[in-house]
């Protein structure tokens, strides 16, 4: 201990016979005894050698013998031996207390670093699915399908000299979602290919398919002059109908 209470009144009541070096040796071995926490060993007169005063031995066993208790060869003073176990356990209530602190802290810490990163990092699908025997399968690398560009639509179609709409393509199957039916495209090429193989029999995609309404709305015009000029009395020859009066 480098510290402890003194009680000047307590002090004075005790000690107010005591001589001056009788006085000096006792408050040196009062402050050696809290200092060391612990009592004297050995005789008085190594005592009095310890605390400098071995000219003044008389003195010392004087106050050794009012103030002190000797028990096998160790002086015991009573009120310094409860002021020491006093701080002791003070100092051990401390200790505890600030271990105690230190790991709440600590688990708040932890617990805070668990739910920002439960928050903050974005679920994945990196987790395998588990057998019966719970061995993890192995999964083959899949091809993760990205949506053509027009260029390269369009690169692919006059490499095959296929006779495909690039644009009717993209735009057909960006307006779904690059889905084909319930399901998302694969592969873009084979798909092209889907088409040129429909084409070839009659079912015409991209440019064929435009080119077939273009034909539709034609015939159907075709067909609305015609009527026209039935219905009204106008000769269907080209050359009367541009000569006609009106």
């Amino acid at each position: 201990m480098h510290y402890y209470q003194f009680n000047i009144g307590d002090y004075s009541s005790h000690t107010s016979r005591l001589s001056l070096m009788e006085d000096l040796a006792y408050r040196r071995l009062l402050d050696l005894y809290y200092l060391n926490e612990q009592a004297f060993n050995g005789c008085s007169a190594d005592v009095a050698r310890d605390i400098g005063m071995t000219e003044n031995l008389p003195e010392v066993e004087y106050v050794l013998s009012k103030y002190f208790t000797n028990d096998d060869g160790e002086w015991f003073n009573n009120r310094c031996e409860k002021d020491i176990k006093a701080y002791k356990n003070k100092k051990q209530a401390a200790s505890k207390a600030g271990k105690a602190s230190a790991k709440a802290r600590q688990n708040r810490q932890s617990e805070r670093t668990l739910n920002n990163n439960s928050t903050d990092v974005q679920p994945t699908n990196n987790h395998k699915p588990i057998t019966s025997n719970d061995e993890p399968i192995k999964k083959k690398g899949v091809k993760r399908f990205t949506p053509p560009s027009l260029d390269e639509v369009k690169a692919y179609i006059l490499e095959k000299q296929y006779d495909i709409d690039g644009q009717y393509f993209i735009d057909f199957y960006e307006s779904k979602g690059w889905m084909i039916g319930k399901n998302k495209m694969k592969d873009w090429k084979a798909t092209i290919r889907g088409w040129q193989a429909r084409n070839k029999k009659g079912n015409c995609n991209g440019q064929n398919q435009r080119q077939s309404k273009a034909k539709q709305f034609s015939e159907k015009l075709d067909e609305i002059t015609r009527r026209d000029i039935e219905e009204n009395g106008i000769p269907t020859d080209s050359t009367s109908v541009g000569s006609a009066d009106i």
